[in-house]
């Protein structure tokens, strides 16, 4: 019975326009940029960047990151015992700007 309303409720959301993509299906925004920049040789890529962060933040569990185009920085989101973190980190350059505690 769940299979067949399943079926039925997908088949009608086709039929309606409301099919939905993979949120990774359009890269938009500044995460776009930063991929543009790194193959262009502009900034790190943000692998060796977290290469280079994660072990300074021991303890802390890593949450992701965020790319700001206008700085041409890197914000990498931490949390530890409840209370996050952030550290700021030039894509040119590798270098951190900022630490929140």
């Amino acid at each position: 019975m769940n299979r067949k309303l399943a079926s039925i409720l997908a088949a009608a959301a086709l039929a309606h326009g409301f099919a939905v993509a993979p949120a990774h299906a359009q890269p938009q925004g500044d995460e776009d940029k930063a991929r543009k920049e790194m193959r262009a040789g502009n900034v790190l890529p943000l692998r060796e960047i977290e290469r280079r962060v994660l072990p300074m933040m021991r303890g802390a569990e890593y949450l992701g990151p965020a790319y700001d185009s206008a700085a041409m920085a890197y914000r990498l989101k931490f949390i530890r015992d409840g209370k996050v973190m952030y550290v700021d980190v030039d894509a040119r350059t590798g270098r951190i700007l900022r630490r929140s505690q």
